[in-house]
Parts: C-alpha cells; structure tokens; sequence
C-alpha cells in the first residue's frame, strides 16, 4: 500500500524531517521548509502500524515527537493512503498515557475491521482514559453518515491501539467542509461531549484513496482522577508467613489490603542489592551495589517449597518463627538464613531450574549486567571486601576474565550460578506482584536512587562514568544542619551524553519490568548535584556540580574585597575556641591548633581536613572524644569561599556561611556584600544555566519507559525546577509541613498543584506523630492556625486528630495522595504502635542509621481490623479518591 504522509512542520536551514517507523526511517521533502511530505509502502494488512516523527540535524535526530503514545496507522484501508499528521509535543494530560493508568484505558481491540469503499476519511482520537469500564467513544458530526449530530446514529469507533480511536466512513457520501465531534457514551446512555469548537474538515479523497485525518487530542469535561495510596518498604513489612522481614509474597498481600481500602498505589523504597560487609550497615537502600540486581534477602522462601530435609526444614521453621517476633528486622541473621536456605535449595533444583526455557530466556534477557553482578559478588566475599581496588588481578573489570571465571568447570562456576539462581527466583516473584498489581488496578510505584556505591558492580564496570574522587551529597536542610554526604560517587555526565545517557536508559528500563510509577530520588542532582571534596566529612564543605563559580573580580563586584588565603582558611580565634570547646579548648590549643598571626590560630597540617580528624578520633568513642572530633569539624568548615573543584582560580560562597562564626567577625558593609553574593549565587545566577542542564538529561529518561514520573523535589530548589516539571509533566512532592513558598510556615494543601503527589511524612521524617511531639511550637500553631482549635494542642496527638489531618491531604488537588502506613494507623488508637519512636525509618543526620523497621502488626491482622479499614474506606470514598 503506497501511503504518503504530510505534516507541517517549521524547519531551519540544515534540518530535515523523517518518519520513524518500526522497520525503517522514510525521508520526508519540502519545497517550503514547513510542509513535508514522503512516501512509503507499507503492507497492506496486519497490525496497526506506529510512527513518530523527528528532526535530523547534522545526520542526528535533534528532536522528535512526544512519541509515548506514537501515532498509528490501520494498514489496507485503501489502494493509497494519504496521512495528515500534526506534530506532537508532550501532552498536558501525559500523565495519563503511562503504564500507571493503562488498565483504565480500556481493552485494545485485537482485529479492527474498517469499512471498505472505493474511497473513505480515517478519523483518529486518542484519549488516555475513559471514565469507567464499558464506555465508548464515537464520532458524530455534520453529514447524515457522521449521524447529523444526532448521538443515536453516531458512528462507533474501535481502540485501535492503546488511547487511540478509529472509526472510516465511505467519502462518496461526504460533501466538504463538514464539521465533526468526538463523545463518550456509557453503557446506560450517558453522554459527554467533546468541549470546545467542532473539527472542521476541507478535503476528500481520490478514487481508491483512504485520506487519514490528524489525531486529535480530545478534551472531555470529566472530574480529574485522584487517587489514594500507601507508602512502606518491603522490608517493614510483616506477615505470619515472613521470614523476619517482608518479601515479595508480603508486597503481594498489601496489593490485597490497598484493593480491600480503595486504595490505588503502593510506594516502596528501592530494592536493590546493597550487600557490602553482610553486615547490618548495609541496610542503607540508596547506596546500592547494582542498579539492577534486587536484593536478597526479598525473597519469599516460601515460594521455592519445603527443603527435602524434613530435619532442616524443621529447624530453618523454628528460626523462622524466631527472626519473625522480632520488633524489627535482625538484617544479619535475616539475611545469613535466607541465603542458607536459597544454597539448600539449590542443590535440589538448582540444575534443572537453570535448564528451563524460562531462566535460559532471564538468562538471555539479562545476560550483561547479571555475569558481572555475579562475580561481584563472589569476589567481594573470596577477598573479604567489596573495594575491588584490593582484588588484585581482578582490580580492574575485564569481561573476558569474568567470562573465565564464570565459565562452567571454573573453581567459581557453583557459587555464580547460585547467584544467577537467587536473581531469577527474585525476578520471577517480583513480577508476580507486578501483574497481580497491575490487574487489580494499583499502581507500583518504585524508587530510584540517585547514586550508587562507589564499590558497585557499576564503578567497576563502568567507572568511565563516574567521578569516583568526589562524594555526592546534600546541602544543610532543617533535618540535617551539617549537610549530608551519602559517600556516592558524582556522575561525569559529559560522558554519560556521549552515548545517550545509555546507562540511565538501561536503569529505567529494568525498573520498567516490575514498576507502573517510580520516583526520582532527588531530582535536583539531575539540575545539578552537591560534590564534596574526598577530605570533606559534612555537607558543608561542597558546591553544586556543574556550576558557574565566581572570579576574585566577580567576588569584588559586589563590594567585597577578595583575601583568597584569608576566606578560604578556618577563621580561628580565642573566642571561638572558648565557645565550641569551653574548657577543653586548652588541650585545642595544645594538641590541634598553633597560633598564626592577629590573635588567630591555624590547624596543625596533621589536622586541616576532617578526614585526618576522623581518622585521628576513629575508635575513640567516649564523649569527650566525640565532642572535640565534632568541634574540629566545624572549625574546619568556618570559612567563606570555597575554591572549585575543577576550576582552581573560581570559587563558590560557602554555603549558609551567616549562620557560622566567620561572617560574624565581618564588618557591617562586608556582611551586607556577602549576603547579597551569597543570595545571587545561589538563588539567582544559576537558574536558566542548571534548566539547561536538567533539559539535557530528564526528557530522554522520563520518556524512555511508559512509567508514571514522580520527583523528591524537596530541599534547596532552584527556581528551575518547576519549569523542567510541568514541561515534562513530573509530579512533584508536597508535603504540608515542608512548604516550598517563602515565609510560610505550613504549605497551601487546598492550593497543591494536580500535577503532584501529596503526603505527611516520608521515611526521612518523623511520623505525624512523632513530628507532633518533637515540634510543640510548631505543631501549637498548626493546631491553632490550620486545624482552627482552641485552647493549647496536645503533648501527643490523638486518633481523631491524625484523622483530620489525613483528610486535609486526600481533599487536596493532588493527583496521589500517597500516604505512609504509621500515618494511615495514626487513626487507630488501638492499634497503632504504642512506641512512636519506633515508627521513624531514617534519621538522615545520621550516616550509619540502621533501617530495620517493621510493622508491628500482621497483615493477616490488619485485613481483619474491620473498623479500620472500614474508616479508611470512607476518607478514601468521601474525598473523592476511589475509582
């Protein structure tokens, strides 16, 4: 079939239009630079056809359609076929269109039968979703075979594919112009009416000639959809069948209680590997050792069966029972028996599971990440570390050298394929819970890191891509004064755009085989991410990467005169050691410092970076020790400027420098200039450079997938940020007690943006309730000012309290409401947790937070608690969240 397509398009000299089809690319010709055309011959039956169009440059494609939701085209309806086309940017409903929502889309219609004719009109719409199961969309228009506007004649259309409608009339009884609309009708007769004015229409085709008619983007006049959901890690969660931590087969049964509660989305944190020392400090889920392997000890034993031992199966069933009373998780017994368990296992089947055509397809699929994960992880364990500097002939990756080592008959052959075996097992349960989610109508939503270890398969790997001498890392926030440095290596991003950023196109396409949404984990490290230099132990001593740091005449343009050695050296005094030692600072004196000139000290070079003073204090644990380590960190940051990284004659205002005791020795105009650069540099000079920067990267990755796009979005956010987020349609955080409006002390619930998701508390918080007791100030004025009570708030907050809060964020405007399970159970007096301190998952302050919580009820228990999820029910029903 001979289909020509057309499309208006507004070209520059040297760019040129294609069409991207599944098989090839088709050249398209202008005589104007704005209308092109092409031809191609397609077949003349079989499946609908996608497409998308793209601009090449240069022999490169520099832009292309919005291509989530490609255009499509219905091979055979006539001899010839000419396409009109407009072009497509990204949607302002795109939201919609993604894997999140696709069982609201309706079922595809396997064999869609056009109406021949010697000559017929095409229409296509595409609408992401429809109001209910068993709704239509039809065509009705001006013509009597469009119905004559009348919706009981109105032509029936067919889902040709995924959002798009098609309906063909024979063009011998059309007349031009005509006009036309697109409705929705429900099975009972309901109707809703395209809004805005009638399509209009001025050509026919030629004898034997089907003419397709643009796509049309239809608006409906429908209430926005607003959903409701829970968030919690996998491992807190607890059922009778756990093995002392939640697994696979628990996400399973909290899929069940989401369905019972009218909840539609399931949030957890990231599930990856993270397995270093097999110890406990390994809990940390965003310091991962593969952005692909999942985690161990998420297995659900019970799903591999009883051992053949009934002796052992007796005894890993008596620990079980043990490891599953616990408050919390135990992660090194938890982790030691599942693996003992799995190594069982596999002696029994283990052959005959790695012959299935299944694992041989996972194997296949899998094949470039999961070899060299493998000898990951039996190295790190045969070298008793996972710094494979220290791997000796194995320091640096060599594929063929893991092939060898791999290979079967190799001394190391068992233990890899025992691995392979754990991940296959993983990968299947996962994907269990993936489909039984997404046919129950709830979203997934996984979690993506920022970084990765800097002892990662993929630091070995791939080291090319990372700048392992820097740390990345968190400037100060209200939770963490000292800023917080993750030890993860920061990104050469440079490199990373050479190839397309492949190795984040392969990391989301991984998470798109079990996730429907995900969030971005710190989105702002893709504007631009906080470096710490490898001497520096706080946050306080990093700066924004990439950036535009400052000259010494740019410093002096805002009417400060530049001391290079002066600003960028500790300002010690007398004062300030009396101060931050009191009477220790004698043993200060004698110890770390020495006197430099005017009354000031200087550190001894055997002190200057807070490396050597951690090194000098590691081990030394009593409280003395601790109170002058941390009062030698923070002389070490009393400094103004910090010089750049890679650009040693620029330099960057220390971050937050007026709250520290230099800017304090400053005379009153010096104040004055260095608060004013300070707010420039930071809030002002980066804003267009970091978009830029964001628009390089996150269009490809959010488009890469089908997934649902959500943002962590909190902390020090340039004005930037919003800009990049509704452009590609990334929901963004809100949270009521963090508001992101100046001079605010709570934010604007009834004002949230649709385009987000809305909470309480994340795990880097205090629940509601232990927010509630840590901030009496504040949460009095929330009682007065926000929840309008009188008298004094409570010391602690009770059931019908949390309730109303809750309410406040599911009556807001947020897309997802997305709240975490302690908040859900905060309305429960009986049965929420007695100990709310036990309830926080992470103490971002702290670098060696033990993440072990775990629910302290059973899932079994919960889906029986009638009265409350009866009241969860109801807030879910009556604010509008149920679908």
């Amino acid at each position: 079939m001979k289909t020509t397509f057309q499309i208006h398009y507004r070209t520059v000299w040297g760019e040129s239009l294609k069409v991207v089809l599944p098989d090839r690319n088709v050249d398209l010709h202008t005589d104007d630079g704005s209308l092109w055309t092409g031809d191609a011959e397609l077949p003349k039956g079989g499946k609908p056809i996608p497409y998308y169009y793209c601009v090449f440059a240069g022999g490169h494609c520099t832009r292309r359609e919005w291509h989530l939701a490609p255009h499509y085209l219905m091979p055979g309806v006539a001899k010839t076929c000419r396409v009109f086309d407009d072009w497509r940017d990204i949607p302002s409903d795109a939201y919609f269109f993604t894997s999140a929502f696709v069982a609201r889309q309706g079922e595809v219609e396997e064999k869609v039968m056009l109406p021949g004719g010697t000559k017929q009109v095409v229409f296509r719409a595409t609408c992401p979703m429809l109001p209910a199961p068993g709704w239509r969309m039809k065509l009705v228009g001006s013509h009597r075979v469009l119905g004559a506007w009348e919706v009981c004649r109105a032509v029936e259309m067919h889902q040709l594919a995924p959002h798009l409608w098609v309906a063909a009339v024979p063009a011998d009884e059309l007349t031009v112009p005509f006009e036309y609309k697109f409705i929705l009708v429900s099975p009972e007769g309901e109707v809703h009416w395209e809004q805005g004015n009638n399509h209009q229409w001025q050509y026919l085709p030629g004898q034997g000639e089907g003419l397709v008619l643009p796509e049309s983007e239809i608006p409906f006049d429908l209430p926005l959809l607003r959903l409701a959901g829970t968030a919690i890690p996998v491992f807190s969660l607890r059922s009778e069948q756990s093995f002392g931590v939640g697994d696979f087969g628990d996400l399973k049964r909290l899929v069940d209680w989401a369905v019972l509660t009218h909840q539609q989305a399931i949030q957890i944190l990231p599930i990856n590997d993270t397995t270093m020392t097999h110890r406990w400090t390994d809990s940390y889920p965003y310091k991962a050792i593969s952005i692909y392997a999942l985690h161990p000890m998420f297995i659900d034993l019970n799903q591999l069966g009883k051992l053949a031992d009934a002796g052992k199966n007796a005894g890993f069933e008596q620990l079980r029972v043990e490891l599953n009373a616990l408050p919390d998780v135990d992660y090194e017994r938890v982790n030691q028996a599942k693996w003992e368990y799995v190594r069982l296992k596999f002696a029994e089947e283990g052959a005959a599971i790695l012959k299935t055509e299944a694992y041989r397809k996972f194997f296949a699929d899998n094949e470039d990440w999961l070899r060299p994960y493998a000898a990951f992880c039996y190295l790190r364990d045969k070298f008793g570390t996972p710094d494979f500097s220290e791997w000796g002939d194995y320091a640096v990756y060599s594929r063929k050298a893991i092939e060898k080592l791999a290979a079967p008959g190799s001394a190391a052959h068992d233990e890899i394929a025992l691995i392979y075996y754990m991940q296959y097992q993983l990968h299947c349960q996962l994907l269990n819970v993936s489909d039984y989610a997404r046919s129950h109508g709830v979203i997934l939503k996984g979690d993506i890191p920022i970084g990765v270890s800097r002892v990662s398969v993929e630091a070995w790997t791939e080291p090319h891509y990372f700048h392992l001498n820097g740390q990345a890392g968190a400037p100060p926030d209200p939770f963490s004064v000292n800023g917080q440095n993750w030890g993860l290596p920061t990104y050469d991003w440079e490199r990373m755009a050479q190839d397309g950023y492949r190795w984040w196109v392969r990391r989301f396409s991984k998470m798109a085989e079990y996730f429907t949404a995900y969030r971005i984990d710190h989105v702002l490290g893709f504007f631009r991410i906080w470096e710490i230099p490898s001497h520096a132990v706080h946050g306080l001593l990093g700066h924004f990467v990439p950036a535009l740091p400052l000259s010494p005449q740019e410093i002096e343009s805002f009417g400060l005169p530049f001391r290079e050695d002066f600003y960028t050296k500790p300002y010690i005094d007398d004062e300030l050691l009396n101060r931050t030692f009191g009477n220790d600072a004698v043993i200060v004196k004698e110890e770390f410092v020495h006197p430099s000139w005017d009354g000031r000290y200087e550190l001894y070079p055997e002190y200057a970076t807070q490396r050597q003073v951690e090194a000098y204090f590691a081990g030394k644990e009593d409280a003395r020790s601790l109170r002058l380590r941390d009062g030698l960190y923070a002389l070490i940051s009393n400094v103004l400027f910090i010089r750049d990284t890679y650009q040693p004659n620029r330099f960057h205002p220390r971050i937050q420098a007026q709250d520290d005791y230099f800017y304090s020795r400053l005379n009153r105009y010096e104040k004055g200039a260095f608060a004013r650069l300070h707010h420039h540099f930071y809030y002002e000079r980066h804003n267009d450079f970091w978009y830029h920067e964001a628009m390089k990267k996150l269009p490809l990755l959010t488009q890469c997938t089908p997934m649902l796009s959500c943002a962590e979005d909190l902390g020090m956010i340039p004005a930037c940020v919003p800009w990049v987020m509704e452009q590609l349609r990334i929901l963004s955080l809100e949270i009521e007690r963090m508001p992101k409006t100046p001079g605010l002390a709570f934010a604007d619930v009834p004002h949230y943006p649709y385009s987000s998701v809305c909470t309480v508390s994340t795990h880097d918080m205090t629940t509601l309730r232990g927010w509630w007791r840590e901030t009496p100030a504040l949460t009095d004025d929330y009682w007065h000012w926000v929840l309008q009570r009188q008298g004094s708030a409570p010391s602690d907050v009770d059931g019908a309290t949390c309730e109303a809060i809750l309410r406040r964020q599911l009556a807001s405007p947020s897309m997802l409401c997305i709240l975490s399970w302690q908040d859900w159970m905060s309305t429960d007096e009986q049965l929420r947790c007695p100990d709310v301190e036990r309830e926080r998952i992470n103490v971002p302050a702290n670098p060696l937070n033990y993440w072990h919580y775990r629910m302290h009820l059973t899932l079994e228990e919960l889906m029986q608690a009638d009265e409350l999820n009866a009241r969860i029910r109801r807030m879910i029903d009556e604010s509008g969240r149920s679908c």
